[in-house]
């Protein structure tokens, strides 16, 4: 089988039409050159140049392998190419998991940065729950998880990427809703869409936090694990919810956002991105600093 090297004799010879001059293009001398074509013509089993002391001229058969042989190099270079900007980090893929929380606000300012900063990287988005994500960095099936804490897991990495107050949701007919804002004390005894403890955790336990510290008792009536069904359940009349602010992007018709006041804290819903510490994804590079 022939080799690239030779290859590249072969496509130098066809070009000059000449072995002293393809020699010198080639930085070697012609007694080894014209071994390298020996060589090609043996191991395809035809003569690819017909040459003597007068000129050198390609064959039916070298014609045809010289456009063969043309695309065989360009190959070669551009495999050789995108592996070397693999090992650096700047083409690849990164597999991305996203809460629907950071859909919201974070995610779109963080896929047009990171699109910029590394056009190359292709990015494998993929919507999961905090647990979920943190399954899968664990078994190595996600690259960056943007979920919320707790980060409670060895080997793995994280940081705090965005801090945001929670806003009250209500349905546009609900008394409450012509308010200019709410208190956390509005929502004693009254019907409250909360997030679901098993996959929505993290929401959860920050409301039961939020609420038992000041003796508030809402009573809730619907538990759900996405913010944009709490936002559904909300619209059709279920009760009032707290949400992240971002949220308020999603223009639900009949639901109206308030701000709460100072018996709230300023910005308690975090978004970490998380990795793990050992993952050896030369792009992952361009998404943690």
């Amino acid at each position: 089988m022939f080799d690239l090297q030779q290859l590249r004799c072969f496509v130098a010879v066809a070009d000059e039409l000449h072995f002293r001059r393809a020699a010198e293009r080639l930085n070697m001398t012609q007694p080894p050159l014209s071994r390298q074509i020996q060589l090609l013509e043996h191991n395809v089993g035809t003569p690819l140049l017909e040459r003597n002391s007068r000129h050198v001229r390609l064959t039916q058969a070298g014609r045809s392998l010289l456009a063969e042989a043309r695309a065989i190099l360009r190959l070669a270079e551009n495999a050789g190419l995108r592996a070397r900007r693999i090992g650096a980090g700047d083409a690849g893929s990164v597999s991305v998991g996203f809460t629907a929380g950071a859909s919201y606000r974070f995610l779109p300012e963080a896929i047009a940065r990171w699109r910029s900063e590394a056009p190359d990287v292709d990015l494998q988005l993929k919507e999961m729950v905090s647990l979920a994500q943190l399954d899968a960095l664990d078994a190595g099936r996600l690259d960056i998880g943007l979920l919320r804490p707790p980060i409670q897991r060895p080997g793995l990495r994280s940081r705090c990427v965005a801090r945001e107050p929670l806003i009250a949701a209500l349905a546009e007919d609900s008394p409450l809703a012509q308010r200019g804002s709410l208190r956390l004390q509005d929502f004693d005894q009254q019907p409250l869409v909360n997030y679901a403890p098993d996959e929505a955790r993290y929401f959860y336990d920050l409301l039961a936090q939020l609420f038992g510290a000041r003796g508030i008792a809402p009573r809730s009536v619907q538990y759900v694990s996405q913010i944009h069904s709490v936002l559904a359940l909300v619209r059709g009349g279920m009760g009032m919810a707290l949400v992240p602010e971002g949220a308020s992007g999603l223009r639900y018709a009949g639901i109206v956002y308030l701000p709460l006041q100072d018996d709230a804290p300023a910005t308690p819903v975090e978004l970490h991105l998380v990795w793990k510490q050992d993952n050896d994804n030369p792009a992952l590079r361009n998404f943690i600093h």
